[in-house]
């Protein structure tokens, strides 16, 4: 069930009925510092501790981020929002919710029904707007959270993946790791002004398309989406892409062979920032020869040279790459878990 509000921004959008005291609304700015405070909580509740970056949670709610994102928060009498759901129009046929829910709040459990509700009418639309007939909701919550996944079940999503969470520590000797012989790595080329060359870029997105082809839950992401998306995170930095290239067997000149795409991560208390592994591909055509290696290698180097204390990344649990078994081979180790929950919808069915 759904209501509409009276309220100039939440005007253009249904918002879900929440039991009383609650009321949903749209967040704005005034609300990041509670909003940067229920993820604190979440992932306290999740892996132990916390480092939410509250330039992430801006550009979310009020910035580049959250103009492919439809989203609500319920508040009570103070005007505080206690659950948070958005719902990000990833690609063509791809709706990614995230919820966060204070758990102490005594209604959460009908605020969390309305919200992933909600959620799904709102992924709906997106795909309405797109001329697609199928959608799939996805969400990510931790492992072991037993009682959002009750939430996920009841809202007719189901469980079918695991993330491993991994970080290796950062050295000094690590800046002067170096690619594998036969494989060259370098920098994204840049303009004077410091923005990427677009052929290059465009080489990073086919890369990354060819490589996950053969990959769970994998699906097309055009060129412009690819890079919006990535821009939207305030840690992205266009120097902290690279590409990597291989001599062709045959001879002649080098070939694009893989990528790598990462980010800055926040400082944890006490300690230096750390550097993220958004994306790693390798071209099929060139697995087997060291590319993976060669390009982590150049990660851990630049991420010790700019005084970073770790690199993390996420991978599938059960890779048919075994890529897992590669990172902790390298010094990586897991950290914590998130499950992929999905929900799949065909538009035709929701006209009977």
């Amino acid at each position: 069930m759904v209501a509409m509000t009276d309220t100039t921004s939440d005007s253009l959008q249904d918002l879900p009925t929440l039991p009383g005291p609650w009321r949903a609304r749209v967040p704005g700015y005034a609300d990041i510092d509670a909003l940067v405070e229920l993820r604190r909580l979440d992932e306290l509740q999740g892996t132990g501790e916390a480092h939410v970056d509250p330039a992430g949670i801006e550009s979310e709610v009020a910035g580049q981020a959250s103009w492919t994102r439809r989203q609500v928060v319920a508040v009570g009498d103070d005007d505080v929002p206690r659950a948070w759901i958005t719902v990000h129009d990833r690609a063509a046929g791809r709706a990614l919710v995230w919820g966060y829910f204070d758990r102490d709040v005594p209604e959460i459990d009908e605020i969390a029904a309305a919200f992933y509700d909600w959620a799904e009418s709102a992924a709906i639309s997106m795909a309405r707007l797109r001329g697609v007939q199928e959608t799939r909701l996805d969400e990510s919550p931790f492992a072991d959270d037993s009682r959002q996944a009750g939430w996920l079940r009841d809202a007719g999503y189901a469980k079918r993946r695991t993330w491993l969470h991994m970080e290796r520590p950062v050295t000094p000797e690590d800046a002067s790791l170096e690619p594998r012989a036969g494989v060259t790595v370098r920098p994204v080329e840049r303009h004077e002004n410091g923005l990427p060359v677009a052929a290059d870029l465009q080489v990073v997105h086919r890369m990354l398309e060819e490589s996950f082809e053969d990959h769970f839950n994998s699906y097309r992401e055009s060129f412009p989406e690819f890079v919006q998306r990535l821009r939207e995170d305030p840690g992205h930095s266009w120097d902290h892409w690279w590409l990597a290239y291989v001599d062709p067997e045959d001879g002649g000149e080098p070939v694009a062979a893989g990528t790598v795409v990462c980010s800055v991560l926040t400082a944890k208390e006490g300690g230096a920032e750390g550097t993220y592994v958004e994306y790693i591909g390798v071209n099929r055509a060139a697995r087997g020869r060291g590319v993976a290696k060669s390009l982590l290698a150049v990660a851990i180097a630049d991420a010790a040279q700019r005084g970073r204390d770790r690199v993390g990344l996420e991978v599938d649990a059960d890779s048919p790459t075994k890529a897992d078994q590669l990172y902790l081979a390298l010094g990586w180790t897991p950290d914590y878990a998130t499950d992929s929950w999905f929900k799949d919808i065909r538009l035709e069915d929701l006209e009977d």
